[in-house]
């Protein structure tokens, strides 16, 4: 195999695994959601993580943990970016095994509970340093045209990940009694976990590409 086959292989796994956590990403609230609709009937739960005790359960856990293999396997362009993969590897692993403290759950399931919560903390901290700093990054000397507008984005999901975090610790240690029938926490995940797709999106060259180089690939910085 040749310097430039595996070079062109590299790309392309490295925007498959990219593009796999940004779509898996963007479309588990919607089919947890509707999905839950069709399986089970019944309204809204509170939180996507509250899907794991309904017919969904199955998706829910075998989506993040997919998430979870992709994240593993994901190399960026040094140390920090593996690291920081395998942390949110671990933690996505995490929260799909250690599940939300059910309705009526006994000391047990509120432990459990509290290691979902931390998990899931990790997970979304760890993604928005993705996102804030290590995406910002460029692997060329001189960045594709697009490059500022991709910063922008990431910058932005980044924030948005950060700011629903903060959004649903307050909504539930503050907040519950008002906004309990608004289902924040559903909204707020939802919203940041589409944030966390859309910037492995453009990771991935599906979103904001510079040009073409490689057969049905994108190169992005």
């Amino acid at each position: 195999m040749s310097a430039r086959t595996a070079s062109d292989n590299l790309v392309h796994n490295y925007l498959f695994l990219r593009r796999a956590i940004g779509f898996l990403g963007i479309g588990l609230p919607f089919v947890l959601v509707f999905g839950k609709l069709v399986v089970d009937g019944g309204g809204l739960l509170n939180s996507i993580s509250g899907y794991y005790y309904s017919g969904m359960r199955d998706v829910w856990v075998g989506v993040m943990c997919a998430i979870g293999v992709f994240l593993l396997s994901y190399r960026g362009y040094g140390r920090v970016d593996d690291i920081a993969g395998n942390i949110a590897a671990v933690a996505a692993v995490g929260v799909a095994l250690f599940p939300t403290t059910p309705a009526n759950g006994d000391r047990t399931d509120e432990i459990v509970g509290l290691l979902h919560l931390g998990f899931a903390a990790v997970f979304f901290l760890t993604l928005a340093f993705f996102c804030i700093v290590l995406f910002t990054k460029s692997d060329k000397e001189i960045p594709g045209p697009r490059k500022p507008e991709r910063n922008r984005l990431y910058v932005a999901s980044g924030v948005i990940m950060l700011v629903c975090l903060a959004l649903i610790v307050l909504c539930g240690l503050v907040f519950d009694e008002l906004t309990r029938d608004l289902y924040p926490a559903l909204w707020l995940e939802s919203v940041a976990i589409l944030a966390f797709g859309v910037a492995w999106l453009t990771k991935g060259g599906t979103l904001l590409p510079d040009k073409t180089v490689l057969p049905g690939t994108r190169v992005t910085a």
